[in-house]
């Protein structure tokens, strides 16, 4: 038992324990330190499969489910986040974000829910406090601002969840997870999330309150903090 979550698995008794402290109660404590308040209102299951072999079992024999991602996925049908944890432990601290949001921030849009979710797939603690770092969307943001067909913010605001998830998933995660990234590395993502939540009704899309946190930075024109954005983004390396 690590609250709010029950966690579960087919690895020793060693390995479960050690993940449900070192992963699941890690995450917690740091993500309620840094924005939620509410717990989820349901105790929540963790399965923590052994490796891709017992995965692809247990979704079937426990859930009839068929994963369509080889890492993990939160499931709302049975309150369960359900992982392949032989493929490390990003996915898990990504999906626990998902809940807390739900309770706290329930109108959340898709674009921050998942931006902020998969922020913490690559995360250390500074300070006390959980940051995210670069990670492997990194390399598909880069060739997509060569491309050019990364979305401007605006649009990325105010995709629907449907929008979201088509055809171009790939870069509205990385796009939003380094929008993330950038606001955090600023020291203005937590003020952000707080602002958003306190304005949704006037501005459920966030947009408006990300102007006027960009605006505390000195940046004014969306554009050129577009064109500055990008240039940082292009600066990363990972690993």
């Amino acid at each position: 038992m690590q609250k709010p979550f029950v966690v579960a698995g087919d690895g020793t008794p060693q390995e479960v324990r050690a993940a449900a402290q070192n992963i699941v109660q890690w995450t917690v404590d740091h993500i309620k330190k840094d924005y939620f308040a509410k717990d989820p209102d349901d105790l929540i299951d963790v399965y923590l499969f052994k490796d891709k072999t017992s995965y692809d079992k247990y979704t079937q024999q426990l859930f009839h489910d068929t994963p369509t991602t080889p890492y993990g996925y939160y499931s709302p049908t049975h309150k369960a986040l359900i992982m392949n944890i032989a493929t490390g432990g990003g996915t898990l601290v990504h999906e626990i974000v998902h809940p807390f949001m739900a309770s706290n921030f329930p109108n959340c849009p898709t674009w921050f829910n998942e931006g902020l979710a998969s922020l913490y797939e690559q995360s250390a603690e500074r300070e006390g406090h959980i940051v995210g770092l670069p990670n492997w969307r990194l390399a598909g943001l880069q060739t997509a601002i060569h491309a050019r067909s990364v979305p401007a913010f605006k649009e990325l605001c105010v995709t629907t969840t449907n929008e979201f998830y088509g055809d171009n998933r790939g870069v509205n995660y990385a796009a939003a997870r380094y929008l993330c990234l950038y606001l955090q590395d600023k020291g203005v993502l937590r003020s952000y999330y707080r602002d958003f939540v306190k304005g949704q009704k006037e501005d459920p899309t966030g947009y408006g309150t990300l102007q006027i946190t960009l605006a505390t930075l000195g940046e004014k024109d969306m554009d050129a903090f577009r064109k500055k954005w990008e240039a940082w983004v292009l600066a990363l390396t990972y690993p």
